[in-house]
């Protein structure tokens, strides 16, 4: 039956009929279409001029508020041990897991995803510019967590399992956070420090 159907005239005519009004949609290169396509390609150029000079305006205004030193407290989200934190100066962030450092280690977090002021936002892909933002820290104290259990039971087996664990935890002041130089431009490069983590 469906065999039938497919061979039927009727079938075979609805499937031209479809062929030959695809091909009605397909547009013809005339002059008026391709100079619409001109005028399209010239607008989004101007387009992409202006935005280009906002932008500098925008990067200028920045450097001008860093260089008066009126950017306000500033604030910076920082990758550190497979997490990010948001910090700003005198925030005191806890590490789970266990880190190299020993307390009392001065360190700078180099890792900055995003930095910004009161009117600004500095925004990395997928890291801020190395050199530009300057976040110090300090290692206060390393310990282990709160005791946590971890309690298994089967009902009806007379299976019961109790365990304890701590995990070390390591506690970090952020002593300050400062943009160093202009946006946008090229930094001095800093003399490479070995890394520990």
């Amino acid at each position: 039956m469906l065999l039938n159907r497919l061979c039927s005239s009727q079938f075979r005519s609805s499937i031209i009929g479809l062929t030959n009004s695809l091909k009605s949609l397909s547009f013809p290169q005339t002059a008026q279409f391709s100079s619409k396509i001109a005028s399209d390609s010239v607008a989004a150029a101007k387009d992409l001029s202006t935005d280009v000079s906002s932008n500098q305006k925008t990067i200028e205004r920045v450097n001008q508020q860093l260089a008066a030193k009126e950017e306000g407290r500033l604030f910076a989200v920082v990758h550190l041990c497979g997490k990010q934190f948001k910090v700003t100066s005198g925030d005191i962030i806890v590490v789970e897991g266990g880190w190299p450092p020993d307390a009392g280690d001065k360190i700078r977090l180099d890792k900055v995803l995003a930095a910004g002021g009161k009117d600004f936002s500095l925004i990395g892909r997928p890291i801020v510019q190395k050199g530009l933002v300057n976040v110090q820290a300090t290692v206060i104290e390393k310990t282990l967590s709160h005791t946590r259990t971890n309690f298994r039971m089967r009902k009806r087996k007379q299976y019961r399992r109790v365990n304890f664990h701590r995990n070390s935890n390591t506690m970090i002041r952020i002593n300050s956070i400062s943009i160093m130089g202009r946006v946008n431009e090229d930094l001095q490069p800093e003399p490479e420090i070995p890394r520990i983590f």
